[in-house]
């Protein structure tokens, strides 16, 4: 089996796990609303230009039903999350979002496109759902937010939603211009959320910076990563995969941010990783 799809989907979420720590260079109280926007227009908008200038696409044969359903979904995907975390926190909002994205992305894989899980998914994403729990383990005298809960949950699903269906999508386009126009869209959709803000926080140097960051690495490089080797890996195994991301944003929370990490979290951090071995060698034989 070539494991060089299945890194490529890691590195990615590696990438996405830096955007936590990249949002602290940000000045000023702007909405994580503006943040996906000015992201997604980077990140969609660079490569769509250049796009345009190198290939040109063929708007005729565009596959717009599936690309309008990964842009609704991936922007969605954006607003439920960061609306869950004003509701349950960071933690709580990650681990519940993030954690429940494998289970709804094997659920959708069966109904709509009968694949049906195998064992080494099964095993791996336990591992890594556990281990994403313990990651984020919180006392006991913590009161949880149903209705943010319920938030998270949705922002899991449409992100197992995003991930099937741009699979569908990398099926009929190229991996370059079906990024470039997802995320193009997405900021599109994002607009009106965002244009309460304004844009003049972007005059500031940290923020500007951290955006163009956030939009060349934490979205273009790493989307392509993700549907490059999404062409070659079952939906369900890439967001098992994703669970990378937050792992990745508590190693930089610990090591660069003097975030304390209990041994919990760091048995959790062990869970994450073993789970992720088994789904990438596990799958060198069939089960």
């Amino acid at each position: 089996m070539n494991l060089l799809p299945y890194a490529a989907v890691l590195f990615a979420a590696i990438l996405w796990g830096t955007t936590g720590t990249t949002q602290t260079f940000l000045q000023g109280d702007i909405s994580p609303f503006a943040v996906a926007c000015v992201r997604s227009a980077i990140g969609g908008g660079i490569l769509l230009i250049f796009v345009l200038f190198v290939k040109g696409i063929q708007w005729q044969k565009w596959p717009w039903k599936w690309n309008i359903l990964a842009a609704v979904s991936i922007a969605l995907f954006q607003c439920l999350f960061f609306s869950s975390i004003r509701y349950t926190g960071v933690a709580i909002g990650t681990v519940v979002t993030i954690g429940s994205a494998p289970i709804f992305a094997g659920i959708i894989e069966w109904l709509f496109w009968k694949v049906k899980p195998t064992k080494v998914w099964a095993i791996s994403t336990s591992f890594a759902i556990v281990g994403c729990v313990l990651l984020f383990a919180i006392g006991g005298d913590t009161t949880v937010n149903s209705f943010g809960v319920m938030l998270a949950l949705c922002g899991g699903s449409m992100f197992a939603l995003y991930t099937n269906v741009s699979k569908r999508l990398t099926e009929k386009a190229a991996t370059l211009p079906a990024v470039a126009m997802t995320f193009t869209l997405c900021a599109l959709f994002l607009v009106p959320l965002a244009w309460a803000d304004g844009w003049s926080w972007l005059a500031a140097p940290s923020n500007a910076l951290s955006m163009v960051y956030m939009g060349i690495m934490a979205t273009s490089v790493a989307y392509i990563l993700f549907l490059s080797g999404l062409r070659a890996v079952p939906s369900s195994a890439a967001v098992t995969l994703s669970l990378a991301e937050p792992l990745t944003a508590a190693l930089l929370g610990a090591f660069f941010l003097n975030e304390y990490l209990a041994w919990t979290s760091w048995l959790g951090i062990t869970m994450i990783f073993a789970g992720i071995i088994v789904l990438t060698l596990g799958n060198r034989v069939k089960v």
